[in-house]
């Protein structure tokens, strides 16, 4: 028996093991495709990150899709990613802490999609990040710190977008960056400070925007001389000028330093002093001019901490905001001051400033705290039906109440001369009625005696003319209107009447 069972035993062993299917086929999302460490979800119309990629993933692409939103645990499981690649999509914002689960990737692409802006806290937790595409967005400007959880980070790709506006600390903590790219935005001018944190840059991209060139840009054109070609390469030194006009379509390298000029700004503020009621809506305006445009900030005076108020400034057709510090406007600045208070008076600022310097001018608000009502006394006219007198628009007072309360009271007025009419059309209209109704008396009754030797029926009516036409007269027995008793002792024929109508 031990030679067959040694026989069975190697058998066994010889024969085909069925094959088990691999686990990376049942890891794989449905429609992707994978391999190894990399999946391919591309030009599938997502709406999201699709579930079931592998926690091993390494290499995501996401492009081609209709994502608009990445939520802050859509990327979670995925704590290998190296590259992330969601460009082509519709992403219109990042939230805070959307790659915060990815501290190993290196290269994120999110070019042409529809980014307006971006938030402080986008880029949290990715420390390793080396590659960044943003070009072909929406984004208008770049806030203060955008940057700063991205240290190791050496290409930035922002042409293509509508970037008009670079704060000065922008790019701070980009000390490793060695590429910038701002070409085809809507660039008029860039400061020094802005630059000045990009300690290891080697290629520099402005090309293709609106710049002015104004004193603002003389640090650059000479930056440029004395050794900064070498950064913006052969395609990349002239920067053309858009502004002003007599420069235009000029080289900024061709441009001599005295011509990059700014003419410093002047503001004015109309009345300096204004006195105003509890309860008022106050508008100020604050008219600046100077080249380049300046930018005109309202402030208020600080007080002493025990009595500081909270001033609600902000400018015409702006959100509701924080009070201070108050917002800017370019050009000219409208402070607007809502449901006036107490808190409201004192010393205010108007600020404007440009390349060239800056200027101010105070303004001071005196509140009215005896009455809530306008300080010039105006007689007004009292109402037609005897009520409250209304103010009438164009008086004073009326001039000296707010937006609201004008408009309530201008409604009233309307609303009461309207009734008035209606009254008076319904009076007419009664009055016409009743006169035309009016019949003298008698008129339409006619009185015919009825004889016992003759009895009157409707047949032996004759037709009638009146002085209202052509008429036909029945009678109606049914309806006697006098009938007269026989005398004592005779027996007269009785009369009687009936009325006859028409």
């Amino acid at each position: 028996m031990a030679p067959v069972a040694l026989v069975l035993l190697l058998l066994l062993l010889l024969l085909p093991q069925p094959l088990s299917p691999p686990a990376r086929a049942d890891a794989c999302p449905a429609a992707c495709r994978c391999y190894s460490t990399t999946i391919e979800c591309g030009a599938l119309q997502l709406h999201g990150v699709p579930p079931g990629i592998p926690a091993g993933t390494q290499t995501l692409f996401l492009q081609d899709n209709s994502i608009v939103r990445l939520e802050a645990g859509a990327l979670a499981p995925l704590t290998a990613l190296r590259r992330l690649y969601l460009h082509n999509n519709s992403l219109r914002a990042l939230e805070v802490g959307a790659f915060r689960a990815q501290p190993h990737l290196l290269e994120l692409a999110l070019t042409r999609n529809r980014l307006r802006g971006l938030r402080g806290g986008a880029f949290v937790g990715l420390a390793q990040l080396r590659v960044l595409y943003l070009a072909g967005n929406q984004l208008t400007r770049l806030l203060d710190f955008t940057f700063l959880h991205v240290p190791r980070l050496q290409e930035l790709h922002l042409q293509d977008n509508s970037l008009e506006l670079l704060e000065e600390q922008a790019l701070e903590g980009l000390s490793s960056l060695a590429l910038l790219d701002l070409s085809r935005n809507q660039l008029g001018t860039i400061s020094r400070e802005t630059l000045q944190p990009l300690a290891s840059l080697q290629v520099l991209r402005l090309t293709e925007n609106p710049w002015r060139c104004d004193c603002a840009l003389h640090w650059l054109g000479a930056w440029i001389k004395e050794g900064g070609q070498r950064l913006l390469g052969a395609r990349g030194r002239r920067i053309t000028c858009a502004e002003p006009p007599r420069l235009a379509l000029q080289s900024l390298l061709d441009v001599s330093g005295s011509s990059l000029v700014c003419i410093p700004p002047s503001v004015h503020v109309e009345p300096p002093e204004l006195t105003a009621n509890l309860g008022d809506d106050l508008r100020v305006a604050c008219r600046a001019s100077g080249y380049p445009q300046p930018l005109v900030t309202w402030r208020k005076a600080p007080l002493p901490r025990d009595s500081r108020p909270r001033v609600r400034a902000q400018w015409e057709g702006a959100a509701p905001g924080p009070p201070e510090p108050a917002a800017a406007d370019t050009g000219s600045g409208m402070l607007f001051l809502s449901n006036v208070t107490l808190a409201h008076a004192g010393r205010y600022e108007c600020e404007a400033a440009n390349a060239g310097g800056a200027a101010r001018v105070p303004f001071r608000l005196l509140v009215n705290a005896s009455r809530a009502r306008p300080t010039i006394p105006v007689p007004l006219p009292a109402h037609p039906d005897g009520g409250e007198p209304q103010p009438e628009p164009g008086s004073l007072a009326f001039r000296a109440l707010g937006l609201a309360t004008q408009t309530a009271v201008a409604a009233a007025i309307a609303l009461l001369a309207l009734t008035a009419l209606l009254l008076a059309a319904m009076i007419c209209r009664r009055r016409r009625r009743r006169k035309k109704g009016c019949v003298p008396p008698g008129e339409g009754v006619l009185f015919a005696n009825d004889y016992s030797d003759g009895p009157c029926t409707s047949a032996q009516l004759e037709e009638l003319r009146g002085e209202r036409g052509h008429a036909m007269f029945v009678i109606n027995r049914s309806k006697p209107l006098l009938t007269e008793g026989p005398a004592e002792g005779l027996h007269p024929t009785p009369h009687r009447a009936y009325e006859i109508h028409c």
